[in-house]
């Protein structure tokens, strides 16, 4: 399965369980993905988080329902997942602009936000940089986070691990055993654990190990072996947050719809210059796990 098939399995999965509690790492599963690896795609492709998407989903026929039968608010509200009227009203108002109680005189505009539908659409012929990286296991020493099943991942946790790593010493520690003759040279790597089948979610940031003490805090984990597309992409003026979700897109969007080679199960890795991220013409690499179709 490509991940067109994958992404419009997920998003219908998603539309027949709009009336039912929808688990994040489930829906990620109709890609074959983890829940933070489909998150942070779909938040990219789609220019809203999948959160987002599902809120308004579930308001745009909500409002619909109220609209068009007998049904009572309370009954919609408990309906589409609210626990309360109370709370299902502010929902709603600020969705709509207008209280649920006051939709039934129907005189009143509603919003719609409409099912998504996943296209191929050929745009522009743009360069990509890439190779394919091949390898055997190797180990990581690693200092690592975790997220629970089922909960909505953000951009600005991964930003706040980071943050913290910065001011708690832990990327100095790692800038200090990177290993320039390495496949990765001088890079601090963030590594994402796509595995569909665990409910949590690891996302780490470390350096190749190559034994030696392994700090407080930190761990030794093997990566295992395989194929990546690695993506070279160079900062300009834009903070390196922006360059980065546009590479993320441009993989997502142009090179896979098109690509012999599809998203694989494993671990996705994010290499980092660790001294120079903040520099005009800063280099960072995107290794994304593929398998060939």
């Amino acid at each position: 399965m490509d991940w067109t098939t994958g992404l419009q399995r997920a998003i219908d999965y998603v539309e027949d369980h709009l009336t039912e509690p929808l688990d994040y790492a489930e829906i990620a599963r109709q890609t074959y993905s983890s829940s933070f690896h489909f998150q942070r795609i779909f938040s990219i492709l789609c220019g809203y988080t999948l959160g987002e998407y599902i809120r308004s989903r579930r308001l745009t026929l909500a409002g619909n329902e109220l609209l068009r039968t007998d049904s009572r608010v309370i009954d919609v509200a408990l309906k589409y997942g609210y626990d309360s009227p109370e709370s299902f009203s502010r929902a709603f108002a600020r969705f709509h602009g207008v209280l649920p109680s006051r939709v039934k005189s129907g005189t009143i505009p509603l919003k719609s936000f409409s099912r998504l539908s996943v296209k191929l659409i050929l745009e522009g012929g743009s360069l990509m940089d890439y190779r394919i990286e091949t390898s055997k296991g190797f180990r990581m020493l690693l200092k690592k986070t975790r997220f629970k099943q089922g909960s909505e991942i953000t951009k600005p946790q991964i930003h706040q691990f980071w943050g913290q790593c910065n001011a708690d010493g832990t990327t100095s520690i790692l800038s200090r055993r990177t290993r320039p003759d390495s496949m990765f040279g001088d890079a601090i790597i963030g590594v994402c654990f796509n595995d569909p089948e665990r409910g949590d979610f690891d996302y780490a940031i470390g350096v190749p190990y190559d034994g030696g003490e392994v700090p407080e805090g930190f761990a030794v984990e093997e990566i295992p072996g395989g194929s990546w597309a690695a993506f070279r992409c160079t900062k300009k003026q834009e903070p390196i947050s922006d360059s980065f979700q546009a590479l993320w897109k441009q993989i997502y969007s142009e090179f896979f719809p098109t690509s012999e080679f599809q998203p694989a199960h494993g671990v996705s890795l994010e290499l980092y210059e660790s001294d120079r991220v903040n520099e005009e013409g800063y280099t960072f690499e995107i290794w994304v796990a593929v398998r060939k179709q």
